[in-house]
């Protein structure tokens, strides 16, 4: 696997008919910088308005995926950034000068074709290859998908489909090497379809630049001769089609024996260009699909923000730690003596975080809390949580350092031990809720493994400088 970023030489265009509108389009790749990652951009809107290739910004995914920015989309990038991908350019501006890219032939090779043109340029800097150190699991069951990452030290995908058709029967192929593998033996994989969709979408007015040049299609369903003339005219192609001895329509020949598996392992590998880093992982996916991709992503994504989360704050996890309390004063405005956090074992991005609080005798509230008989006050010790749940909640928002997270309720308060000085409170935190800029809390203490507080806590997230005084 390469080591360096990379972006391409020099400018490059591709046009062509969109799926969609059935408009042509030009689609004109340009380097960028180090660091710059993968963007979209709508030269045909004022402004030149940017969409960055991350699945935050994925907005649909029934007919492929979409990405959008308020009123702002491009359809289909997949094929798109398929190509990207198997090439391995991290940095690129991607200008297209209308809602969709060019279909072409339905497979990645016409942007392939282009960007090779343009040359590949290696640049300085290191890749910022995602790690994949612990196994992430998709599944579906409903639909029978699963999809898996498991660590290695590399990249491998291992794709099987089955969607119960005798013209396409079971199927499963694997991508071992980007480098030698992706150009001849999956670039040119074209999309596929049953015509039962094909007809439905054209009902639709969703396929207007569609053909049977940019898509294998699959007949599902009994066609009679006068049935294929009237399904010419209704699709209104100047040709005449029949259902050849295979099961697909006119004299389709496959470029691969499975290569509908093929374009499916392309359909995922575009779709996991939008986790914002490339993966050293081995995925295995069973019946993929873009909705079930994107979710896929973004587990994977959240995995990528917690590792560039803790390289930030530059702790060194050697010693049981994410975050330190170096990285804590970083993160929380709270001091001595109302920090009440000495340490973040673990933390999973809008889900899960784990602190410890080491109680000693010389907290300052012992003094009067109570004489003689040192007992944590309960409300410090849902302070403590409070402070835990504040480090997940303000490391899921851009720019933390100017937010705040403030009380907004406490519910089902409940301390089951006194927690006194020596104990070490092992705080746990989970996401319940989360809209906007409300988050509710579960948290819960424990000592020696004994639970010994826990609540519901309420939260705000707000602009440090209109926080209320």
């Amino acid at each position: 696997m390469l080591v360096s970023q990379c972006t391409i030489e020099e400018p490059v265009s591709y046009s062509g008919i969109g799926l969609h509108t059935g408009a042509t389009t030009t689609l004109t790749f340009r380097p960028a910088p180090e660091n710059y990652g993968i963007r979209f951009v709508r030269t045909d809107l004022g402004g030149n308005p940017e969409i960055p290739a991350l699945v935050e910004y994925v907005v649909d995914v029934s007919r492929g995926t979409t990405l959008g920015h308020g009123d702002i989309k491009v359809f289909t990038v997949e094929h798109v950034l398929a190509a990207v991908a198997g090439l391995q350019i991290d940095n690129l501006i991607i200008e297209v000068d209308g809602v969709e890219p060019p279909l072409g032939d339905g497979s990645a090779m016409p942007y392939v074709q282009a960007l090779q043109r343009a040359g590949i340029r290696k640049q300085e800097a290191p890749k910022d290859y995602l790690v994949v150190d612990r196994t992430i699991q998709y599944s579906n069951p409903e639909k029978e998908i699963d999809i898996v990452a498991l660590p290695l030290d590399g990249f491998r995908i291992t794709v099987m489909v089955d969607y119960k058709n005798p013209a396409l029967g079971s199927q499963h192929t694997g991508l071992f090497d980007l480098e030698s593998e992706f150009v001849e033996h999956f670039a040119p994989a074209r999309t596929f379809c049953f015509l039962t969709e094909v007809e439905a979408l054209f009902d639709a007015g969703l396929i207007k630049g569609g053909s049977l040049d940019s898509a294998v299609v699959i007949v599902d369903r009994e066609l009679k001769p006068d049935e294929l003339v009237a399904l010419q005219k209704k699709l209104d192609l100047d040709e005449t089609i029949h259902l050849n001895d295979h099961g697909f329509l006119n004299d389709i020949t496959l470029r691969y024996r499975n290569e509908p598996a093929r374009h499916k392992l392309l359909d995922l590998l575009g779709d996991l260009t939008l986790v914002g880093a490339p993966l050293k992982a081995q995925i295995l996916a069973a019946r993929p699909g873009h909705s079930s991709n994107v979710e896929f992503a973004r587990m994977i994504r959240k995995l990528y923000l917690e590792k560039r989360l803790i390289k930030k704050y530059q702790v060194q996890k050697g010693d049981g730690a994410v975050f330190d309390i170096r990285a804590i004063n970083d993160i929380l405005p709270h001091r001595y003596p109302f920090l009440l956090v000495d340490r973040i074992v673990s933390i999973e991005l809008d889900r899960k975080i784990v602190g410890i609080k080491n109680v000693t005798i010389n907290e300052p509230f012992f003094q009067g809390h109570f004489p003689g008989r040192a007992v944590m006050p309960g409300v410090l010790i849902i302070e403590a949580m409070a402070q835990c749940g504040g480090i997940l909640m303000l490391n899921s928002v851009e720019d933390p350092k100017k937010k705040l997270a403030l009380f907004s309720s406490i519910d089902n308060a409940k301390f089951r031990k006194p927690v006194v000085p020596g104990d070490q409170l092992v705080i746990e935190i989970e996401q319940k809720m989360k809209r906007r800029n409300l988050i509710v809390i579960h948290g819960k203490a424990f000592v020696e493994g004994q639970l010994a507080a826990e609540a519901d806590i309420g939260a705000v997230i707000v602009d440090r400088e209109n926080a209320p005084t």
